[in-house]
Parts: structure tokens; sequence; C-alpha cells
């Protein structure tokens, strides 16, 4: 049997982890966050961008990078 789980959980859940500093939450791993997020909104069609938590600590390749938090479709599909 298959089971599904909806968009706006599985972005929640992924915003709640991008907006950890503890640490186990590196770059890396939120930037495999992102990688999984990104991939649940585009092909889903729902992609509506994403805002950095904290725009002074945005720098390429950091947590702070990866520390955003996306925006989702207002009719999920």
């Amino acid at each position: 049997m298959r089971k599904t789980i909806k968009v706006s959980t599985m972005i929640e859940w992924a915003n709640d982890q991008l907006a950890r500093t503890d640490e186990y939450a590196d770059a890396a791993f939120k930037s495999g966050i992102c990688t999984m997020a990104e991939r649940i909104l585009f092909n889903t069609d729902n992609y509506k961008g994403f805002s950095f938590l904290n725009n002074k600590d945005s720098e390429v390749n950091t947590p702070g990078y990866y520390a955003r938090h996306y925006s989702i479709s207002d009719k999920i599909k």
C-alpha cells in the first residue's frame, strides 16, 4: 500500500530543520534539506521562493546561507 504525505507538511518540517542552530545543523545538513525541499516544490509546481532567516548571515556555503524559509503556493497542488 502506498502512503502519501502533504507537500505543506514536508515544507514545514524542512523549514524547521533549516532554522536549527545546533552543532549537527551544519551547511552540509542544511544543503541536503534545501535540495529536498526544492525538488518537492518544483516537482509539484508549488515553488514560491525563499527568504533568508538573517540577511546579514547569508554568505554562500555557510550554515547561514542555508538558514532559510521556503514559501509555498497558496493553492497547493
